[in-house]
C-alpha cells in the first residue's frame, strides 16, 4: 500500500529530483488548516498510484530549504515534479476529483514521448529542375 513519503531537506534532492517516478511534492505545515483539509486526498492519491506515483511531504516548518528554492510563499502547495523539472504548480487545497483530474493529467504529459520523436521527418524534396 503507498503512502505519502515525509522528506527533509537533505533527502529532497534524491527523493524527489532524482526520482525515476514523478512525484508530487506537497509542502505543508501542521497547523495549516488547508493543508489538513487535502492531506486525506493526497493519502488516497498515494495508494490508488502506488508505483506509478510517489507523494512527498516536506513540513515547510522543519525544512524550508526547498520550499524557499521553489519560491513557495503559500501553503500547501503541490509540486508535480518528473525527471527533476517541475510540470504543474498547484497552490491551495483542490477537492479530490480535481487533484484527482490533475494527476491522471500529469501522468499523461510524462508518460507520453516528446511528439519530436514521434513524428517522422518529412522526406526531402527532390531538387527542382530547371528547363
Amino acid at each position: 500500500m503507498g503512502q505519502p513519503v515525509h522528506v527533509k531537506d537533505d533527502a529532497f534532492e534524491e527523493t524527489v529530483l532524482k526520482s525515476p517516478t514523478p512525484v508530487i511534492v506537497d509542502f505543508w505545515a501542521p497547523w495549516c488548516g488547508p493543508c489538513r483539509q487535502v492531506a486525506p486526498s493526497l493519502e488516497k492519491i498515494a495508494n490508488d498510484y502506488d508505483g506509478k506515483l510517489v507523494v512527498a511531504k516536506v513540513n515547510t516548518d522543519e525544512d524550508s530549504q526547498w520550499a524557499q528554492q521553489f519560491e513557495v510563499s503559500g501553503i500547501p502547495t503541490m509540486l508535480f515534479v518528473a525527471d527533476g523539472k517541475i510540470v504543474h504548480r498547484q497552490v491551495g487545497a483542490v477537492p479530490f476529483g480535481y487533484l484527482k483530474n490533475l494527476v491522471d493529467k500529469f501522468l499523461e504529459v510524462v508518460s507520453t514521448p516528446p511528439a519530436a520523436a514521434e513524428v517522422e521527418a518529412p522526406a526531402e524534396a527532390a531538387p527542382a529542375t530547371q528547363a
